[in-house]
Formats: C-alpha cells, sequence, structure tokens
C-alpha cells in the first residue's frame, strides 16, 4: 500500500464542497495512492479542512496549528476539545519554525508544548515541523517527555535524525530528496533505519523531480517513494510495505 502520509487536501481545491477533492483523490489512487492524512495547520482553516475530509473514508486527519500560523490565533481549549474527536488521528503539525519567524520563539515554543501535552494525554502521535530549530525542538520534546511523533519534510542533519530516532521518533521523507542539491538528505535517507522511515508529499508543495515547479499533488507520492526505495536500495513494494506499516503503527486511528 501507498501512502501520502502528510497532505494539505484542502489547499488543493478552491471550494467547500467534499465532492471537490474526488479529482485529486482519483488521480492519486491511479498511481496505487490508497490512504492520506491531511494535516491541519491553522485553526482558522481547520472546519472546512475537516469538512472535506469527512465523505472521504480514505482520508484521516490531524488537528493542530503550525508555528508559522499560531499568530492568527491558537487556542489550547479548543484543540483540547478537536483533537479528542475519534476522526483525528494525530496533533500537529505543530512545531517550531525560527527560520521565518523570530519574534515569537516563547509564543511558538509555548504552543509546541501544548500539543505535546495534550498528545501524551489522548495517546496520540504528534507530526512535527522544525526549521532552524533543531536543539529546541528536541528540547521541548524531551522537557514534555513527547512519546510518539514525525519529523515531517525533513531536511535536517544526520546528527538531529540520529537524536530523533534515539528520542522514539519517525522520520518522514518528502519530494525534496530528489532535488539536485539535496545530497546532505540523501545520505541522511540512506542512514535512517527502514523501520522508523515515512514518505510524503506535503502538497501542494515541494513536488518532487520532475514535476518540480509545479503544484504538488498526492499522487507524486509514487515519485518520493521510488526514489526512497532506490536510495534504500531495496525493492519498491518492499518500501511501500514497510512504510505502510510504519504508518499504521504510529498512526493507529488510521486503521
Amino acid at each position: 500500500m501507498l501512502i501520502d502520509s502528510h497532505c494539505h487536501l484542502d489547499r488543493l481545491v478552491e471550494g467547500d464542497q467534499p465532492g471537490d477533492l474526488q479529482p485529486i483523490l482519483d488521480a492519486a489512487r491511479a498511481r496505487g495512492v490508497e490512504k492520506f492524512l491531511c494535516v491541519s495547520v491553522s485553526q482558522k482553516g481547520y472546519p472546512r479542512m475537516k469538512a472535506l475530509a469527512a465523505p472521504h473514508p480514505e482520508v484521516v486527519i490531524s488537528c493542530g496549528v503550525h508555528p508559522l500560523d499560531i499568530k492568527d490565533g491558537f487556542d489550547p481549549a479548543w484543540l483540547a476539545q478537536e483533537a479528542a474527536a475519534t476522526e483525528v488521528v494525530a496533533l500537529g503539525e505543530t512545531g517550531l519554525d525560527y527560520y521565518y519567524s523570530q519574534d515569537n520563539v516563547e509564543a511558538q515554543q509555548a504552543a509546541f508544548a501544548s500539543h505535546i501535552e495534550l498528545a501524551n494525554q489522548l495517546n496520540k502521535p504528534v507530526i512535527i515541523h522544525t526549521r532552524d530549530a533543531r536543539e529546541d525542538t528536541l528540547g521541548v520534546w524531551r522537557e514534555c517527555q513527547g512519546q510518539n511523533g514525525v519529523l515531517h519534510c525533513f531536511t535536517e542533519t544526520w546528527e538531529m535524525a540520529r537524536d530523533a530516532l534515539d528520542l522514539g521518533l519517525h522520520i518522514s521523507i518528502s519530494g525534496i530528496v530528489t532535488f539536485r542539491n539535496a545530497e546532505a538528505l540523501r545520505d541522511v535517507v540512506r542512514k535512517v533505519p527502514m523501520d522508523r522511515l515515512l514518505v510524503e508529499t506535503d502538497s501542494p508543495y515541494l513536488a518532487p523531480v520532475p514535476y518540480r515547479g509545479k503544484t504538488n499533488q498526492p499522487a507524486y507520492v509514487h515519485e518520493v517513494a521510488q526514489f526512497v526505495a532506490d536510495l534504500k536500495q531495496v525493492r519498491y513494494e518492499a518500501l511501500l510495505e514497510q512504510t505502510s506499516e510504519n504508518f499504521y503503527r504510529l498512526f493507529p486511528g488510521a486503521r
């Protein structure tokens, strides 16, 4: 089974009707994609995302606020209420982004901690975004005694990957791994154990080669998976089997 473990389906359509997603899901299914984790980034946009996904059993959702979106509103009470729903399989995406925003570091850390602590209470995993915040991301995770989670769209060093793996985190790889200047990331992928890998698109962003520069979509997770399989020197089918097993172990609510 091929799974897109991180996508933003609501940002691929302009309308608000659940049927608007169908062409995207059909195109992905034609490439072998059978499951989609649609990831929340904002409190304001969450109701629309949830409504769009609801009629599609192959789409599961997370609930959370991205570190770059907390400026537009983040209410821990809202998160606690929404994230407790059975259809929510993870908290996030949350985390720290010091590359684009350094004027609210404390607020980012507080929001990240809120997601982790709630995830611990609900026994749900956390989807983590990190950029230019390696030490603090893992530091907050340790302080909050994070249990299960994934560093999505990983672009950091092997040293961070190693430390994250030691903390029990998974590593998710996006189309960035196919980019010409991503050799350091490819080295990381070669080293990450197979049983801790996931693949994703992060669509509509970061389309893999040969679609770079175009709007990304879940169908393109096929290219990501094939590229990772080649890097790991394993059969494509073996990579799909392992990453699917990893996905359902990390996100048991997605079954």
